[in-house]
C-alpha cells in the first residue's frame, strides 16, 4: 500500500465528487490480518462495502468525475468515524472479536490516523479546493453498500439516500427514486446520517456549506460485474438529473 487511497480523474472538470471511504478491504500484512485466522471473513461486510468501488468506478467513468477510494480496510481504522470513537479501530464488528485491535495501545492508534485516516482525508479537501477554486460548488457523493440481512432482519430497501441537515442532493435523489416503481428507496434508512454522525460528511460536507449526501445500496444488487453495471447506469442517470436540478435553482 503506497498510498491510502486511489483516484480516478482527479482534475475532473465536473463539479461532481464521488467517494468511497468502505472500498478496501485490504489490510497492510505486517499487521497479520490483526489476528483474524479465519481470512474468509476478511471477505465480509465488517471488512468493507461489498461491490461499491465497482460501482464507483463505473460512475466516475460515465459521468468523467472525480473518485477516490480508500485502500485500506475499516477494521484497520474506519476512514468514516471519527478517530475518538472506538467504533474507529473495532475491537469487536458485528460479533466478530479483531484481536489486533483489542486493547489497542494509544501509540498504536495514533499511527494509524496519522498513516492513513488523516492522508486520505487531506486529499479529500485537496480535490474539494481545487473543485472550489474551479468552479462554483462542488457536488459530493458518498458512496457505500449495505448486508441484505441485519439481526434477522430481512431489509427490503433497494437504496437508501441518507441526509442530515443539508437536502440539496438528497430531497431531489428521493424524489426522482421514488417515481421508479420497482424500487424500494429508504430515507435514511437502514442507516440514518444523523445518528452516528459521519465523519465525512459531516467534515467535507456540512462543515463547508458544500452539498453532499450519502447513497447506501444493498450489496446483494451489486455483488456481481453485472449487478454493478446495472446500478451505476441508473445512478449515472440519478445523478445527472440531480445536477440539473441544482443548476436550474
Amino acid at each position: 500500500m503506497s498510498q491510502p487511497y486511489t483516484l480516478l480523474n482527479e482534475n475532473s472538470e465536473s463539479p461532481i465528487f464521488l467517494i468511497a471511504d468502505h472500498a478496501s478491504r485490504e489490510i497492510p500484512e505486517k499487521y497479520n490480518n490483526l489476528g483474524i485466522e479465519d481470512p474468509s471473513i476478511l471477505r465480509r461486510h465488517i471488512a468493507w462495502d461489498i461491490g461499491i468501488e465497482d460501482v464507483t468506478k463505473r460512475m466516475a467513468e460515465k459521468l468523467g468525475a472525480t473518485a477516490i477510494f480508500s485502500t485500506f480496510s475499516r477494521l484497520l481504522i474506519d476512514a468514516n468515524r471519527y478517530p475518538t470513537d472506538p467504533s474507529s479501530c473495532p475491537a469487536i464488528s458485528d460479533g466478530v472479536e479483531v484481536p489486533g485491535n483489542k486493547d489497542l495501545p494509544q501509540e498504536e492508534r495514533d499511527h494509524r490516523v496519522e498513516t492513513y485516516f488523516k492522508p486520505y482525508h487531506k486529499k479529500l479537501v485537496e480535490i474539494l479546493e481545487a473543485k472550489k477554486a474551479s468552479r462554483a460548488i462542488p457536488i459530493v457523493i458518498s458512496m457505500h453498500s449495505f448486508t441484505p440481512i441485519m439481526d434477522d432482519f430481512d431489509r427490503p430497501w433497494h437504496i437508501g439516500i441518507l441526509w442530515d441537515q443539508d437536502g440539496r442532493i438528497a430531497l431531489p435523489m428521493l424524489e426522482i427514486l421514488n417515481q421508479n416503481p420497482t424500487l424500494v428507496v429508504g430515507d435514511n434508512e437502514p442507516y440514518s446520517a444523523r445518528e452516528p454522525l459521519g465523519y465525512t460528511m459531516n467534515e467535507h460536507g456540512t462543515k463547508k456549506d458544500i452539498p453532499h449526501v450519502v447513497v447506501e445500496i444493498r450489496q446483494d444488487l451489486i455483488d456481481t460485474h453485472h449487478g454493478a453495471e446495472k446500478w451505476a447506469n441508473l445512478m449515472t442517470d440519478l445523478v445527472i438529473q440531480v445536477e440539473k436540478r441544482l443548476n436550474t435553482d
